[in-house]
């Protein structure tokens, strides 16, 4: 059982790494980071508003494995691109309304760090919601057409 485990490890070290190196990796990791940094922010200044960055790093995690492991291929019922543009999307809004809450009442410089970094975040999952958007991402090609029927 040892050996299996230490043989599947490098696969998914190398599924790690590899997937870190897209668009939609460096996105995620990023959010992920982004969000433990407010938390800590938020927690240091008031709790009050540390649910939002507790709920939207699990979220970008979930999808990080989701997304490494090849899973959202293998889960064909749940729309991928619609569900991360809409988390990605409701996270931007959260979050700028959030940071301009607490950037008015800022008292205190953790509730002003917190509030700066959570404009990066709305700017950060607001542009990760734009390159993730379906149906920009859907392209027209042009039918081939046969050389031989012309007019």
């Amino acid at each position: 059982m040892a050996d299996s485990e230490r043989l599947s490890a490098p696969g998914c070290w190398l599924a790690c790494t590899s997937f870190l190196r897209t668009k939609k990796g460096l996105f995620l990791c990023a959010e992920i980071i982004l969000c433990l940094v407010v938390l800590i922010c938020f927690s240091a200044s008031t709790s009050a508003y540390s649910s939002l960055s507790v709920i939207e790093m699990i979220l970008a995690a979930v999808l990080f494995v989701f997304y490494m492991c090849d899973l959202h291929s293998k889960i064909a019922f749940i729309n991928w691109p619609w569900t991360d543009f809409f988390r990605a999307f409701i996270a931007a809004i959260l979050y700028l309304i959030t940071s301009i809450v607490v950037l008015v009442d800022g008292k205190g410089s953790f509730k002003i760090a917190a509030g700066v970094l959570g404009i990066f975040a709305t700017l950060l999952f607001g542009c990760d919601a734009y390159f993730t958007f379906p149906l920009k991402q859907q392209r027209h090609t042009a039918a081939p057409t046969d050389p031989t029927d012309g007019p």
